[in-house]
C-alpha cells in the first residue's frame, strides 16, 4: 500500500466534510489530497490526478453517488471506492455492487471503524457495514437453497482472500502469510477481518475449521 494514502473525499455537506477531513488527517499514512462537492467534480478530479481511494457520499446532488461511482470505475477500474451514506436502504447494496464499489459504511460509524474500512479497501479487501453484510447473506440464502457456509469460496471471497484463508487454515500467522505473499502484515490483518465478516465467523480458528470442513484448503488457491 502506498504512503501516504491519497484520498479523494466526495461529500456535499461542508461541515461534515470538514470534520471528516480533520479527523482523517490526524491518522498516520492518510491524506485527504482533494475534496469534491458533487459527482461531476469527483469524476473530473479522478481524470486529472492520482488517488489511492475515493471516499464517496451516496446522496450527492447532480448525478448522485451511485452514477459517480460507476463512472469513476469506468475511468479507473483499479481505484477503490468506499461509499458513505446516512440511511440504509436494501436496494442500495445491489446498486453499489453493480457500480463496483468496494465497500459501504453508514455515516455515524465510529472513527476507528471507518479508518479500518479505508485501510482495508485500499489494501484490496472489501468492507460492508454490518447491516449490509446481513443483507448480502440474506441475498445468498435467497439465491441459493444451500446455506452460505456451503457455498464455494469463489462465490464469496476474492482470489487474495481465498489465498489467505488457505494459509490461515494451514496454521500460518499473519507475519508468515505476509512473507509468503510478499505483502505487509497490516494488509493481511485487514484481509482476515474481511474474511471473518464474509464467512460470518467469530475468529480465524472458526474460519480455518470451516475451510477444512469444506475442503477449501485442498483447492488450487495457491497455484
Amino acid at each position: 500500500m502506498k504512503f501516504p494514502l491519497r484520498i479523494l473525499l466526495v461529500e456535499d455537506d461542508e461541515l461534515f466534510r470538514l470534520g471528516l477531513t480533520t479527523r482523517l488527517q490526524q491518522e498516520d499514512g492518510l491524506e485527504v489530497s482533494a475534496e469534491a462537492e458533487d459527482g461531476e467534480a469527483a469524476i473530473e478530479l479522478v481524470g486529472d490526478r492520482p488517488f489511492d481511494l475515493v471516499l464517496l457520499d451516496v446522496g450527492l446532488p447532480g448525478i448522485g453517488g451511485i452514477e459517480a461511482c460507476r463512472q469513476i470505475k469506468q475511468q479507473q477500474p483499479n481505484l477503490p471506492v468506499l461509499a458513505l451514506t446516512s440511511h440504509f436502504q436494501k436496494p442500495l447494496i445491489a446498486r453499489l455492487i453493480e457500480a463496483k464499489a468496494q465497500g459501504y459504511c453508514l455515516k455515524g460509524i465510529a472513527a476507528e471503524s471507518l479508518i479500518l474500512a479505508i485501510r482495508s479497501v485500499a489494501a484490496g479487501a472489501s468492507w460492508w457495514d454490518s447491516t449490509a453484510t446481513q443483507e448480502i447473506h440474506a441475498a445468498f440464502q435467497a439465491d441459493y437453497p444451500t446455506p452460505i457456509s456451503e457455498q464455494p469460496p469463489e462465490n464469496l471471497l476474492t482470489r487474495r482472500e481465498q489465498e489467505i484463508l488457505a494459509l490461515v487454515a494451514k496454521g500460518q500467522s499473519n507475519q508468515e502469510i505476509a512473507k509468503i505473499l510478499y505483502i505487509a502484515p497490516g494488509t493481511v490483518r485487514v484481509h482476515v477481518h474481511t474474511i471473518l465478516q464474509k464467512l460470518d465467523v467469530r475468529d480465524r480458528t472458526q474460519a480455518a475449521v470451516l475451510a477444512l470442513q469444506k475442503g477449501w484448503v485442498a483447492s488450487d488457491f495457491l497455484q
